[in-house]
């Protein structure tokens, strides 16, 4: 279903073409709804402590990355490694107690709708309907009218492939159909950057599938620049262009894999089984390695 709407993507993001849902092609909307330049990340020897009391977890130690333009790069570890509090300071919910995040060159000193977050829960706003929930995220863009901003919002809906569902009330939508609404809530301000923090955990594994095939597609449409945070190895391989593996007690990036496989990618091919197959052995490996440093 999402495939079939892409191409509206592509020429509503071309400069040469006129988008079209607008009868302007000189109007806002299709300016809203160009494609933009993704950003460049650089995570510079990052370091975070949280403080409960006299308690003190050291959540992120000495963590270096970059991320290239338009790169769709996955974080793996497990629960604890620091890969949503790196998440978080990212989008400038949170800050380094030591360090340097930088977005094209600039630090990150707060949030921005450069850098838009999706969550584990949709976290829709259950008195809005499926356009309502789309039109808050445009509440970032003042220089739309409320009708521009409709046209904005039923662009994306289209994209995900909800456009017939804006109307309906959040309760009466699937898990899947709330996470599709929930990434066109994100993806409408036209983010550079587009932070996931383990979005698909609570779905079925059918419905994860399917959703995993409709980013690969948004995202080679839209391209953005994605940092997806995940438990799971073979969403990860899945997914990423490159995979990183963190490992806990503090947070450390243990080991980066290049996943060279072509896309779209099939989460159950033997290909992909292999590249999973040998980030869970070395996962395993550095979790037995930090149960020896801590117990030393």
């Amino acid at each position: 279903m999402i495939t079939e709407n892409l191409e509206l993507a592509r020429v509503a993001s071309s400069t040469n073409a006129p988008a079209p849902l607008m009868p302007n092609p000189q109007n806002r909307v299709e300016e809203e709804l160009r494609e933009v330049r993704p950003t460049k990340l650089s995570i510079e020897h990052v370091s975070k402590w949280f403080r409960e009391g006299v308690v003190k977890t050291h959540a992120l130690d000495d963590v270096s990355l970059q991320v290239d333009e338009g790169e769709f790069v996955c974080l793996v570890g497990p629960s604890g490694c620091g890969k949503s509090t790196l998440l978080n300071m990212i989008a400038g919910l949170e800050f380094p107690d030591s360090g340097t995040i930088m977005s094209d060159g600039k630090a990150v000193r707060d949030t921005g709708r450069d850098r838009m977050v999706m969550f584990q829960e949709s976290a829709l706003f259950p008195w809005l309907n499926v356009l309502g929930n789309v039109l808050f995220g445009l509440k970032l863009k003042p220089n739309l009218t409320n009708k521009e901003r409709e046209e904005v919002a039923m662009f994306y809906l289209k994209l995900v492939g909800l456009d017939r569902y804006a109307h309906s009330n959040i309760h009466e939508l699937s898990g899947g159909m709330r996470q599709r609404v929930a990434l066109a809530r994100s993806l409408a301000p036209n983010p550079r950057v587009l932070l996931m923090d383990e979005p698909f955990a609570a779905l079925d594994a059918m419905t994860r599938e399917q959703l995993y095939g409709d980013l690969q597609a948004i995202w080679a449409a839209r391209k953005k620049t994605i940092v997806f945070v995940t438990h799971n190895v073979r969403e990860a391989v899945c997914l990423g262009d490159r995979v990183l593996l963190f490992s806990p007690h503090p947070g450390r990036i243990r080991e980066e894999f290049r996943i060279d496989l072509p896309r779209p990618r099939d989460i159950n091919s033997t290909d992909l089984a292999h590249y999973a197959s040998e980030i869970t052995r070395a996962l395993k490996q550095h979790r037995a390695e930090a149960k020896t440093e801590v117990a030393d």
